[in-house]
């Protein structure tokens, strides 16, 4: 792991094109590379004073005594249970990265635990380093309510307070909580930054962590702004996919990390340039760049006591009506069909196979196909739709074995469907989509997490 100034030298080197990049006397041969004296894109961080510098250096010092830290098993502060070996080689990663001033990318594949190893790091700033805070996590909305449950259960001992809900539970909850500064963490939503980046603002936090970062991948973006302007002395970013379409959305998260480094978009697109370099050793310098702002496992490496996925695909036939329906929509169009590389006609083309797509799901989806009025959740519903018919038959089996089972939808309408399905008969069910409140997700979710 190199320290903060080496790294400045390190990037450089690869920007030039030097082929050796892990050489030490090369480093060295460098000349010392200063930091920029005004800050770059959005970067607005708060500057310390020489008295907020003097305190933290005396408390730096105090504690640097017993050197860095490096756990070989789970840390004693976490509570919920038994860190893997791998997630303990991410909180050892991301401690020195603390201790070298250098902000990183957390990302590994989703479902090796980037929380709980976020959650870790966080736990050892308090109990190691005697920092009580303030942090904050800014997650989606959909999963600030697993966050809070996944902080309770793992390193109870952090105080955390989330910042959701309308104007007026947001407002008694800043008056009453956020700002007696009785907490280590807050947890917050993208949408709740916006709304209340005053408040925000007058925090100068340790960690200032954000998961899905690929959400300020546009660094014109309105939150991508805002979320610069915040103070923090640390950053750290969570994303199971860094490099999604393009070099320029992944140059944007290493200037938020970085952004003294990083300052100039134009200089990172022509490290990259393809030029004559073999694409081979486009990925080698990337690599290299990337190496020391970025950790990224996979299942496969990683995690070796999870049995393999199994996937069993069925296909299924069409039922009379569905076979009727097909027919129809072939043929009303059927110049369309037969000219596929006809430009003008593709939006037409589109339209044909979203409505083939329904009728795969369900004739019901198209209006006046369900028997009615009135209209009746009977044995109909199953009859005219292959997909039911199979889940008509596979539910009762995976319910004598006591399963649980997920049903995914791209259509909100075929879940109407489901949902009349279930009631007919006597499923127990819940239905989660974009317009559950979010009071009402963990209470749904929760029961079915036992």
């Amino acid at each position: 792991m190199v320290e903060k100034a080496e790294l400045y030298a390190q990037v450089k080197l690869i920007g030039s094109g030097t082929k050796d990049l892990s050489s030490p006397s090369r480093i060295k041969q460098e000349q010392p590379i200063s930091s920029p004296t005004s800050y770059s894109f959005g970067d607005h961080r708060h500057r310390r004073t020489e008295k907020e510098e003097d305190e933290e250096l005396l408390t730096e010092t105090k504690h640097s005594s017993s050197g860095i830290q490096r756990f070989e098993a789970s840390p004693w502060y976490v509570k919920g249970g038994e860190m893997r070996d791998y997630q303990i080689r991410g909180l050892n990663w991301m401690i020195q990265l603390h201790h070298s001033s250098i902000n990183g990318i957390l990302a590994d594949e989703m479902g090796l635990g980037k929380t709980l190893q976020t959650i870790s790091l966080l736990g050892y700033i308090k109990h190691c380093r005697h920092k009580h805070g303030p942090h904050m996590v800014i997650v989606p909305k959909s999963t600030l309510s697993n966050w809070m449950n996944e902080f309770a259960r793992w390193v109870p001992s952090l105080r955390t307070v989330s910042l959701i809900g309308n104007h007026e539970e947001r407002s008694q909850k800043i008056q009453e909580e956020i700002l007696k500064k009785e907490w280590d963490v807050i947890v917050t939503s993208y949408e709740m930054c916006i709304k209340e980046k005053a408040v925000l603002k007058k925090f100068h936090f340790i960690y200032l962590i954000i998961d899905e970062a690929h959400r300020i991948k546009n660094e014109k973006s309105k939150l991508s702004e805002i979320v610069r302007d915040f103070r923090s002395q640390n950053r750290l970013l969570i994303t199971g996919t860094p490099l999604q379409n393009n070099l320029h959305e992944l140059w944007a998260l290493l200037n938020f990390l970085m952004p003294d480094l990083f300052s100039s978009s134009e200089m990172f697109d022509d490290m990259f340039k393809t030029g004559n370099d073999q694409e081979e050793s486009l990925v080698q310098r990337l690599h290299a760049v990337l190496k020391p702002f970025l950790l990224r496992r996979i299942k496969a490496d990683v995690e070796k006591r999870l049995p393999p996925k199994k996937e069993c695909k069925i296909y299924i036939g069409l039922s009379k009506m569905q076979r009727d329906l097909y027919t129809k929509i072939l043929m009303k169009d059927i110049d369309v069909v037969n000219s596929v590389g006809n430009k003008v006609d593709r939006l037409r083309l589109l339209n044909i196979l979203m409505q083939l797509r329904k009728c795969c799901n369900h004739p019901y989806l198209f209006d006046g196909l369900e028997p009615g009025p009135p209209y009746t959740t009977d044995r109909h519903l199953v009859d005219n739709c292959g997909k039911l018919m199979l889940l008509d038959k596979l539910l009762p089996k995976l319910k004598e074995q006591g399963s649980r089972v997920l049903l995914f939808c791209q259509m909100t309408r075929m879940m109407d469907i489901l949902e009349d399905y279930c009631l007919w008969r006597g499923h127990e069910y819940f239905r989660l989509d974009g317009s559950t409140p979010h009071e009402e997700r963990q209470v749904s979710i929760s029961p079915h997490q036992q």
